[in-house]
């Protein structure tokens, strides 16, 4: 749990890019069935087992980079001001040396520091808690974090039999996309005023169970395969995957909201990570909370996997569902496995 310190961060802009291009889970079945002959693939099968209608695809030439500069200039441009850190948040890179903050950096004409963060679909979440500890310990006063999403690069077309299209599926219902949530300084409420807690992330909590790394597993030419020569694919086995995240479960997120002195009822909004339809129904009836409360994002974007959770918080900004002095929450789920809860005035 973020401790209390008289100096909090709050989110001053946060978004999204999505690019026009989209391609229907339609037409990614008939490319998967004039590409696999060979492959028994039902007629509407991707719609029905995650509720995916579509998903995004880069524009040409695009690197994980641009995505991620396109949403950054549109946050900056939100909250106009200096940067004094840089965060590349994603699933994905432009390669593995240099960082590919110093990329989105280089695009966006920034000087100052950078890093990057990763850690599957929670790199975003996890970003904003290292940047929120940076500023609240007098670092810096205002991160830029972005991040671009590229799964489109490691979707298997050509497949070897049915059991290789079951280990691939997850790649079919990816989006690519960018995202930047820019955090700054803020002096944190009196808390012993009485007063509701000023804007601001109020405290965050993450856990992992690493045991089950192997479940889902995207290889780009690492020590393990250090040239690549499997190709860089998804390779997941989803109902592990699932049973994985269902034993794990979601008290978490009770846990960080209750420790704040807060209950599910009193949240204006929650954002959670989406990987399938009826996964996210799940959670949010687990949870008990109204659907009302919270979008889904996943039939028409697709799993835009970091991207997620800043998408969801700009759109409900965005149609009016939250405004300065909400309570929000944010859910991440993320592959290795983990699981984050983090909770933010606005």
């Amino acid at each position: 749990m973020t401790s209390a310190l008289p100096v909090r961060s709050r989110i001053a802009a946060v978004a999204t890019y999505l690019p026009p291009t989209t391609r229907s889970a339609g037409e990614t079945e008939q490319r998967l069935r004039c590409g696999n002959p060979h492959l028994h693939l039902a007629t509407g099968l991707v719609a029905r087992l995650t509720g995916v209608q579509r998903v995004h695809v880069r524009p040409d030439g695009w690197q994980t980079s641009d995505l991620a500069a396109e949403a950054a200039r549109e946050a900056l441009e939100r909250s106009p001001g200096s940067v004094d850190l840089l965060i590349f948040a994603s699933a994905s890179q432009d390669m593995i040396e240099p960082a590919t903050s110093h990329i989105v950096a280089a695009k966006l004409g920034l000087d100052c520091p950078v890093m990057d963060v990763k850690n599957a679909c929670n790199s975003i979440l996890n970003a904003l808690q290292v940047a929120d500890a940076l500023i609240a310990t007098g670092q810096y006063n205002r991160v830029l974090v972005a991040g671009g999403e590229e799964p489109s690069h490691a979707v298997r077309w050509a497949l070897a039999d049915q059991a290789q299209f079951q280990r691939s599926f997850a790649g079919y219902t990816m989006s690519d996309a960018g995202a930047a949530v820019v955090l700054e300084r803020v002096e944190a409420a009196d808390a012993t005023s009485g007063r509701m807690p000023g804007p601001g992330i109020l405290g965050s909590r993450f856990i992992a169970r690493s045991e089950h790394w192997a479940i889902g597993t995207l290889g780009t030419g690492g020590s393990v395969d250090p040239h690549a020569e499997n190709g860089s694919y998804f390779d997941m086995d989803g109902a592990a995957l699932q049973r994985a995240f269902t034993d794990l479960g979601v008290g978490l997120v009770d846990q960080t909201i209750g420790a704040l002195g807060f209950t599910l009822d009193e949240l204006d909004f929650i954002a959670i990570h989406q990987v399938a339809l009826a996964y996210h129904e799940t959670i949010v009836d687990v949870l008990g909370i109204d659907p009302a409360r919270t979008l889904v994002t996943i039939a028409e974007h697709g799993n835009l996997a970091s991207v997620t959770l800043p998408l969801q918080l700009q759109l409900a900004q965005d149609r009016g569902l939250v405004g300065p002095g909400s309570l929000v929450a944010l859910v991440g789920l993320a592959g290795g496995i983990s699981l984050g809860a983090m909770v933010v005035r606005l």
